[in-house]
Order: C-alpha cells, then structure tokens, then sequence
C-alpha cells in the first residue's frame, strides 16, 4: 500500500502536510538506493532517522495516543518511542498478533491490522525506492478507543520512509566525498606512473631505459635511496647500477628477490625499511629493483606504484633486448599466423595432418616431416602424414624412437647429428637418410596427441631459432586437432541415439537417399520388440533400457560392416542392408529374430518387416521404402508375432 500513493508527505509539528520525500527534490541522487547487501549495516540508520522521525512528529496527535515501533527486515525490534525500547504493556495474545501482522506485511508488503478488546495495532511496510522491496516494518500500538485514520498512518509511514533516506543520502554522499578525495589522490599518482612509463617506453635502446628508470625513481619517491642490481647489462658511469652477485643467497634480500621471482623486504636495526623488487620483463628476469627509506617515511599506498613501475621497467628492458631481433620474430609470426588461418579453414583431422606436413617442409626447408597421432585404444603412434611414402600408417609403439623421446618428456626435441648421437633407434632417420632432426609434441588439454617429426639429410641443419618456432606451431596444430576432434564428436552424437549406440533416424534416412542416388537396389528391416510395453510394465523401464541394448547389440552383430542400424522410435529399430535383395534380407532378419529370442534376458522376441527397391521400381524414396516394411511389420505383428513378412512392391 506504501507504493501506490501518489504522494508522500510528513508532518512538521502541526497537521499541515509537507513534501519532504526525495523523489520531489532535484538532485542528481535521488535514485541511489540501499540494496541486499547493506541490510547488516542499516541498524544504525534505523535508529537516527527513527530518531529524528519523532523529534519532527512529536506534536501529532498520533505521537500521543499510540506508540511506534521499528522492526527491521527479519522482524527484530530496532527501535520504539519511549526510550528505545518498547513501552507499551501487551498480553501474551495481543504480542503474538503483534509478532503475526508485522511478518504478514514483511511479506505481503501491504499494511496489515489486528483488534482486540484492548489494543490497536497496525503493521506498515516501508520499500525500498527502486524495486518496491520490504526493508523494514513500522508498527504502531494504541488502545482500542483511540484507533488511528489509516490515511495519516500510512502518511507517517511515507515520513518516516523520508527521514530513513534523507539520512542514507547524507551517508552517501559522505562516502562519494571521501571516495573522491582517495580517488584525486589516485589519479595523481597513476598520472604521474603513467607519463613515467611513457618515458621508459619511448626508449629503444637498454642505456636510456635505464637512465629513465632510474630518474623516475627519484621523482616519485625524493626520500629513498635507490640501487639497481643487473644480472647482465649494467650502465657505466652510475654507481647506482651494480651487478646481481650472488654471495649468500639465504640471507642476500636482492639474491631472494631474484631467485624467488616475488618482492621481499625486511627492516634494518635502525628502522630503515629495505625494499626489493625484481624487474621482470614477459621471458626472464633481468636484475632487482632495491630501495632503502628512512624511519617514518615509507607509504604502504606507495608500495602498487613501486611494483607497477619495476614490472614496467622490466618490460621496457626486455623491449630494448629483443629490438635487434624484431625483424626475424615478425617474420616468424607471419608464418604462425598464416599457418593457423590455413589450419583453421578444415574440420577434417586427415586434411589438418596433411597440410601441417606440406607446410611444415616450406617453413624449415626440410627434406621429410612426418606427423604421428596417439591412438589411445591401441595405445599405439600411428602415422598420420608424411612425404616419405613408405611409412603411411605406419604404427609405432609410445616407447620407440624419438616419438617415444617427445611422449615421455612432453618436451620439443632438437638432433644436430643422428649419425654421430644415436640415442635411439629411428626408421625415419635410417631410411632417408637423415642426419638432422627437430620434434615436437602435439598438445591437447595438457596430454601428448600427437608428435611431429621434421628431418634435413644434412648434419646440423636447423637452428635453435628452428626449434623455438617448431613449438610455437605445434601448439596451433594442437588447437586445430581440438577443434577438428570436438567438431566430430559433436557430429557423432548429433547422428547417434544415446541408449543404444545405433544411429539416428535422420541419418538413416540421408544415407538410404544418398545410396538410392548411386547402387542398383537394397533392403530394408524394420525390427520391433514384441509386447515391450509388457516388459515395461513387468520389469521396469531400467530392464526395458537393458532388452533394447541386448536387441541393438545383437543386430549389430549380425550385419556387415557397410550395413546402417539406427533406432527407428520406441521399442523399433531399424536396419538398411545396401546392396541387398529382399530374399537375402529375409535370412538376416530371421538370424536377428532367432539370436533375440536365445539370447536376451528376460528373453523377449521381435517382428520384423522387409522391404526392398530396385532401380526399376516406379517410385523411388525413402518414404516408400519405409511404408512398405511399416506394413510388412504390421502382417507380422498380426500374425502372431516372433515372425517375418515381406512387404509387396
């Protein structure tokens, strides 16, 4: 009822109403609300807008023939009119009626009144202003001859609402103003690490990164003592650049710093606090960052600027490093990056294995390169694609060779001179005779799928560099044998019934039409369960589950290698034979009907129907086809069952 006023007033120590709510006043704030999460934090909230609630409406007359009391959202009392406390004396029967109405409006969000001989009392929700939700109740109490207008109850309520925010908006903004300050504070700083990060960026050479890292320092913390520890360059000339020595590494801060990768500080006897920080750029870390501030001096809020500005420098430095070699790394990305376009364009794993090969050749200028998969069931390496014709299909076991070397270490694999290091066995190498090899593992969801093998005639051929890129590519041949392995799996549950293993009726249906298109003729039988709802009922779903699985399994076992089972719908299944006349299919049909009524348990028995076409038949499609072994099923089933008919063309 508090929501649908059109208005909300208070009351001023007269009767004469005022708009006081926050929704009249235009301010950019009257929209902010409390929400869920500050329900435990509103009791003091509660008591000083009840507070000031009865300061403003003490004169009413309201105020002095009753008494209000606050409950918050889980019907505990939070505040009343005498003395912060409930005053009024209730019998047992009129606390109970008291404790039902103000957990009845909780959750109805209506006003709610309850009468006795005695007492008056009223219950008044009191929403939230954006989602209309109950976060408190305002009860009020009165003798029964001084029973209130319920109009001016519910316009006290809107004024306590009022009061409630007013108080809310002051924290509010109080928080906003405090929040600001932290935030201009922040600003400054992340401003001044900004343009400082600018400055080390804009150097390209691992001189002036230093220099700029170092003045930096000295700007934004005047009351430190900075040195810079090296583990290779160091800048002559500055004896704030020293080398990374390590003499002690337990008790050296710059030695822990550097060898643990994390900040480390510790504090001298005089109280000066030591700070270390690792410059760290994306592939190694190149030195420690350490400074040392006096007693008294040192910001915890400074410590994220300190970080952030060694991590920069770091990146910054490494920047400068790698300068020399960009324009082989560009080359190389280039070539990643249009051997992942090209992987990415097939869906097929053979097509996937047969590109990576060709490419393979062309980026290292090898002589052979052979991509071997890991065929979990037979645990077996199996060649996949090669150039190198005499080992297609070729299968290995996961121990041999230099396969079995990459499957064991999940490492890459570099061979200067199979011929002067034979560390192991390899057909490959033996039978081109190549000297030089690089090896790399296919990688999926962390296990070892494949291995690819690159090999040149000549002794010490590839390079370190080679090596490197071989990874990089393994690691995007890996991606497409995911997508290439999830977009298959995906196909073969789209065309394959979950209980029995069979195909789906859709796919039996694409393939009949495709080899209506190309063979002569071939059959049809369609296989129902005799009297499986019996079963159903008798056993239970979980058996009947069971007999079809048995019947799939048994059908399946009785077809060739080309033939489509699928399951038709229910308890039918159904078996396309290509090629296949109806008198053969006949015979099929009655292997399957005998194996089913010797072998299921509890034994069941199946009515089949069969029906073919040939190239000479007027109409062609599968919906004939079908029609026919439906009627051919339904003679059987009308015959007895446990039989076979034929369908007539």
């Amino acid at each position: 009822m508090v929501d649908q006023m059109n208005s909300k007033f208070a009351y001023r120590n007269t009767s004469t109403l005022v708009d006081t709510s926050a929704e009249s006043q235009p301010v950019w704030f009257i929209h902010e609300d409390i929400s869920d999460a500050d329900e435990p934090l509103l009791s003091p909230l509660f008591q000083e807008s009840f507070t000031q609630w009865i300061n403003e409406g003490a004169g009413l007359a309201l105020f002095g023939a009753g008494e209000f009391l606050l409950f918050n959202k889980e019907a505990a009392f939070v505040a009343g009119a005498g003395a912060g406390k409930q005053t009024t004396v209730l019998s047992a029967s009129d606390e109970e009626a008291l404790d039902s109405i103000i957990r009845s409006a909780l959750s109805s969000g209506s006003m709610k009144i309850n009468e006795s001989e005695d007492c008056f009392a009223a219950a008044v929700p009191v929403s939230r202003r954006k989602d209309g939700a109950v976060f408190c109740v305002l009860a009020y109490l009165a003798p029964i001859d001084a029973k209130p207008n319920l109009e001016q109850l519910l316009q006290c309520s809107l004024h306590f609402r009022s009061c409630f925010y007013h108080k809310f908006e002051h924290i509010y903004v109080k928080d906003l103003l405090l929040q600001q300050r932290r935030s201009d504070q922040d600003a400054k700083r992340k401003d001044a690490l900004f343009r400082a990060a600018k400055r080390l960026y804009d150097q390209i050479d691992v001189a002036s990164v230093l220099s700029e890292l170092l003045y930096s320092l000295e700007q934004l913390f005047p009351n430190s003592e900075v040195q810079l520890y090296l583990s290779q360059d160091h800048l002559n000339g500055d004896p704030r650049v020293k080398p990374l020595v390590f003499k002690n590494a337990e008790h050296d801060l710059v030695a822990k710093a550097f060898l643990n990768g994390k900040s480390v500080t510790e504090h001298d006897r005089d109280g000066t606090l030591r700070l270390a920080v690792p410059m760290t750029g994306k592939q190694a870390a190149y030195g420690v960052l350490c400074m040392s501030i006096g007693p008294g001096l040192w910001d915890e809020g400074d410590l994220p600027a300190f970080l952030l500005l060694a991590d920069t420098s770091g990146s910054a430095f490494e920047n400068a490093k790698l300068y020399e070699q960009s324009n082989l790394l560009i080359n190389e990305l280039r070539l990643i990056n249009e051997l992942t376009k090209r992987l990415n364009q097939s869906l097929r794993l053979k097509e996937i294995f047969q590109f990576a090969t060709s490419e393979l050749l062309t980026i290292f200028d090898a002589d052979y390169c052979c991509v071997l998969q890991l065929n979990k069931e037979k645990n077996q390496f199996i060649v996949m694609s090669s150039n190198f014709p005499a080992l297609t299909s070729e299968q290995f076991s996961p121990d041999y060779g230099f396969c079995g070397m990459v499957y064991r270490t999940r490492e890459p694999l570099i061979i200067s001179d199979y011929w002067h290091t034979r560390v192991v066995t390899s057909k490959l190498m033996d039978n081109t005779g190549s000297r030089s090899l690089i090896a790399a593992p296919i990688m999926v969801d962390g296990e070892v799928v494949g291995v690819i093998l690159v090999t040149h005639k000549a002794p010490n051929f590839f390079s370190y560099d080679n090596y490197k890129l071989l990874q990089v590519m393994s690691t995007h041949i890996g991606l497409a044998v995911t997508n290439a392995s999830l977009h298959a799996e995906v196909r073969r549950m789209v065309i394959t019934d979950n209980l029995t293993g069979l195909h789906a009726r859709h796919y039996l249906n694409e393939q009949i039409q495709n080899k209506q298109r190309k063979d002569p003729f071939g059959s049809l039988i369609l296989v129902d369960i005799d009297l499986f709802k019996r079963v159903n009922d008798t056993y239970g779903h979980q058996v009947g589950d069971r007999i079809l699985i048995q019947v799939s399994d048994i059908i399946r076992g009785s077809i060739r290698q080309g033939d489509i089972a699928a399951r038709w719908g229910g308890e039918e299944l159904a078996v396309y034979l290509p090629g296949i006349r109806a008198e053969q299919a006949y015979r099929i049909a009655e292997r399957i009907r005998q194996h089913v009524e010797l072998e299921t348990d509890p034994v069941v028995t199946v009515s089949c129907g069969v029906s073919e076409w040939t190239f000479e038949d007027e109409k062609i499609s599968v919906e004939s086809l079908f029609y026919r072994a439906d009627m051919a099923l339904y003679d059987a089933k009308h015959n007895g069952r446990n039989c076979i008919f034929v369908g007539q063309s």
